[in-house]
């Protein structure tokens, strides 16, 4: 006999507290979550009202950031000794519907548990927008990040010195074209909060990195036209290691497993001490991410770029409180907007 967990308050909090601290572009939080409370089910929503229409047009970066939040759900499932049931796009006539998640039942004794340090990194990874040291990563911890990404349904593409400068390079291009651009300059200094501003959701600007001095690493620009807020550059590591996440196809299923994975990578990472960052200027123009593909590859379809290394810890960017973003879904005859 099937036992189906009780998705009681407690629960939910636990689950909610976990999803919301993924990471997004600009910090935006495009997920809804509603409790099915009749059917236990636990469901994952977009949120239009926080998508960014210049910058992801596509909805693909919120696609990944839902992704993400997902992954995190699923392991704080099997933190608490259940199985989760997770179903990407449920229901084709509900596009806002982006996932389910339903716990069947508990771990069994044959289940493999998940490894706990990397659920205690949910609450330790934060974006690092500030230079590492240098120091390479060892390849069994990159190995087992790319291993990461193989097993949520995407792949990591470590390039060499050549690669690394060519994506560097496009990723260069991409952040010109943004700073030139003034409707997607304005849109990210929307999501930018002053210090002491009470804003579950954007960027503080003391979570924002300095430039490059040596102009090799091509870190976003936040700031745009306002200098004050523009930190004094600093120089940032000579040899930059990174990776290229992409999936074999390019369909609105396949961005949300791309989330899952990169966040699959970043907690692998965290739990081994390592920082991360991300570049995805690149992606934002569709010229600059096809040629960001793998070479001789035409099923590579790329998502993001994640710079890794050692050095200082990211600042956090706040979240807006699990249970807040959660609202009782309605009864089947009373279906309304996700809310």
């Amino acid at each position: 006999m099937r036992i189906q967990a009780v998705l009681d308050a407690a629960t939910v909090e636990s689950l909610l507290a976990a999803a919301v601290a993924a990471p997004s572009i600009h910090n935006t939080q495009p997920w809804r979550f509603r409790l099915d409370p009749h059917h236990q089910v636990l469901e994952v929503h977009s949120a239009p009202e926080r998508t960014l229409q210049l910058t992801d047009p596509m909805h693909r970066a919120q696609y990944l950031s839902v992704g993400a939040a997902v992954f995190n759900l699923r392991l704080a499932a099997l933190h608490l000794g259940w199985r989760p049931e997770v179903r990407l796009l449920p229901d084709p006539h509900n596009p806002g519907l982006l996932a389910t998640v339903r716990l069947t039942g508990p771990l069994g004794a044959d289940d493999q548990p998940p490894d706990p340090a990397l659920y205690g990194a949910i609450p330790l990874r934060h974006t690092s927008r500030m230079p590492f040291t240098g120091r390479p990563v060892p390849e069994p911890i990159v190995a087992e990040m790319t291993s990461a990404a193989h097993a949520a349904g995407a792949r990591l593409h470590v390039p060499d010195i050549a690669g690394t400068r060519r994506l560097l390079r496009l990723t260069g291009v991409a952040e010109a074209r943004n700073h030139a651009h003034p409707g997607r300059t304005a849109e990210t200094l929307t999501w930018i909060t002053a210090p002491g501003r009470d804003a579950p959701y954007g960027i503080p600007v003391t979570a924002l990195g300095p430039p490059d001095a040596g102009r090799r690493i091509p870190m976003r620009d936040f700031t745009g036209p306002i200098p004050a807020g523009r930190r004094p550059a600093l120089w940032f590591e000579r040899h930059v290691q990174l990776g290229l996440l992409w999936t074999a196809h390019d369909r609105r299923d396949d961005w949300l497993r791309a989330g899952q994975a990169l966040q699959y990578v970043l907690l692998t990472a965290t739990a081994h001490g390592v920082r991360t960052s991300l570049l995805h200027q690149a992606m934002e123009w569709p010229d600059l991410r096809a040629a960001t593909a793998l070479p001789r590859n035409k099923r590579c379809h790329p998502h993001v770029l994640i710079r890794f290394g050692y050095g200082p810890d990211g600042a956090g960017a706040p979240r807006a409180l699990g249970h807040s973003a959660a609202r009782p879904a309605p009864p089947p005859a009373a279906e309304t907007e996700a809310g």
